[in-house]
């Protein structure tokens, strides 16, 4: 405990005193959270999730709380290690070689460092005024990543949201009020008369691009879902057919979405060439790049986004293949003039009439946030500190690793692969000889869940042409092929319990 507290209510060097905000009281609960992180971090071990009871861990949860509300607890320091320890323990452990699961990481520890720090001195990063550096960094960071993007140094911008979903949809929003002058003040009818607005997208884009067409009012319906070849990608000689058949039913497509990574498979759609269509016909093309547009950073993947600078916009997660804590999410613009046409509002309290040397830094007006978090600090300081390399050798040694991984699952004849991986995404399906087609897609379902609830590795599943498989995501630098042949004697020990015992496939 501390000794340098005072709670004299008569002292002249301050207000109210509450113990709860002590500098020295906050070094000792620093040094017992970083305590903790450092064993946690330092254990990588092979373990999946810990899947507890929900009914249990809220009343564990509820065990660790105070009873006393009439006055100030006093501080209890075991009580502070519990909540500490109990987050950990039922956090997936993304620093562990069993986790393949999904796609963000274990940060770059100093990343998570200066997030504690972001949090401790609270600087809203929409305006200028709240958040100096995060949005002089900012600017840094999009003249950093724009080399890899191409486009003209004077025309372009940046900004951040707390999220990929938020930056599809602000890209959306920009890309109709564009488009469609007059829908963000009359909303739809403003096109009284005229074809419904829609949207192009490949057959199996990220969920979030429905959302915000229904968010827009455009409406999940009026997507036009274009056809993917055997790649998973957008098929482009299908593309100028779809298109001209959704006019003839009376849509108007003003944008088309185009995958770099997609979520299911990681394939990345051919932006040049369907950069050309969307131009040839007066499109917005959108390049949802949540997952691999951090491939630009190096050298021997760029190519994977060929064409990227004819794109609008480009969505880019660095909390993903960037390593930073989440969120932290970069919306991209070809033009800048198009990132204030998201949101045209007035508010005296925030925007200012007349711009100066501070308010032209101010982002709020280009994004749905007002209160913003810095994230771009986590990155801007791993790029600070260690440079492009650091995100290039990672990036480039799990998509070695993924490949790896395919050819291991070529060379065993119990599993299917489904797709040749483009970065760090793959996914096939546990397939012995004798397996019933009609069983295929059960199967696949009862494997992921037995060995999420088994807890020695952590994998997902998808849909791939209809029918389950197993997918995993090569997120941790640790994991080596030796890892994803455990993996595979794990998958087909439990693929054959669930085929001899009782529960079967049928009632997987």
């Amino acid at each position: 405990m501390t000794e340098s507290r005072s709670s004299d209510p008569g002292s002249e060097q301050s207000g109210l005193l509450l113990e709860a905000f002590d500098p020295q009281l906050f070094r000792e609960n620093s040094e017992t959270a970083l305590s903790k992180l450092e064993k946690h971090l330092s254990d990588i071990s092979i373990r999946g999730l810990e899947l507890i009871d929900p009914a249990k861990l809220t009343e564990a949860a509820r065990a660790l709380m105070t009873t006393d509300h009439e006055s100030v607890a006093a501080f209890d320091e075991e009580r502070l290690a519990g909540i500490i320890d109990l987050y950990i323990r039922t956090g997936i452990q993304v620093q562990s070689p069993g986790y393949m699961g999904r796609q963000f990481s274990a940060p770059v520890p100093v990343a998570g460092v200066m997030d504690f720090v972001s949090s401790m001195i609270s600087q809203p990063a929409s305006f200028y005024e709240a958040g100096q550096l995060p949005n002089a960094v900012e600017r840094i960071m999009a003249t950093e990543l724009n080399r890899f993007i191409g486009w003209d140094p004077e025309r372009f911008t940046m900004v951040t949201t707390s999220g990929g979903s938020l930056a599809n949809l602000t890209a959306l929003l920009a890309a109709r009020n564009e488009k469609l002058p007059g829908y963000w003040s009359e909303g739809g009818s403003a096109l009284r008369g005229q074809p419904r607005p829609a949207i192009a997208v490949g057959a199996d884009v990220h969920y979030s691009i429905a959302r915000a067409a229904g968010v827009m009012g455009i409406g999940d319906a009026q997507l036009v879902r274009l056809p993917l070849n055997r790649r998973q990608q957008i098929d482009v000689s299908e593309v100028r057919a779809t298109l001209a058949a959704a006019e003839r039913q009376n849509l108007r497509v003003f944008c088309l979405v185009v995958s770099a990574g997609s979520t299911p498979v990681g394939a990345f759609d051919p932006i040049d060439e369907l950069a050309d269509i969307a131009r040839e016909r007066g499109l917005w093309l959108h390049v949802d790049g949540a997952h691999g547009a951090s491939l630009l950073v190096s050298d021997a993947l760029r190519g994977k986004l060929r064409g990227i600078e004819k794109a609008d916009s480009l969505t880019w997660d660095a909390h993903k293949m960037m390593f930073v804590p989440a969120p932290c999410t970069m919306l991209f613009y070809r033009n800048k003039e198009s990132s204030l046409a998201a949101f045209r509002q007035k508010a005296s309290y925030v925007f200012e009439e007349e711009q100066d040397i501070y308010t032209a830094f101010d982002s709020g007006g280009k994004n749905f946030e007002c209160t913003k978090r810095p994230m771009i600090m986590t990155l801007w300081a791993l790029w600070a500190l260690y440079g492009r390399a650091l995100f290039a050798e990672k990036i480039e040694y799990l998509c070695r690793l993924t490949q790896e991984a395919h050819d291991v699952l070529r060379a065993d004849p119990d599993f299917q692969t489904l797709h040749r991986p483009e970065a760090n995404i793959l996914c096939f399906r546990y397939h012995p000889a004798g397996l019933d087609r009609k069983e295929v897609h059960r199967l696949q379902v009862a494997i992921r869940n037995r060995i999420k609830l088994e807890g020695n590795f952590f994998i997902s599943k998808v849909d791939v042409d209809g029918v389950a498989a197993l997918r995993v995501v090569m997120m941790n630098h640790q994991i080596t092929g030796e890892h994803f042949r455990m993996l595979l004697t794990e998958i087909r020990r439990t693929g054959q319990d669930l085929l001899n015992s009782e529960e079967g496939t049928a009632k997987a």
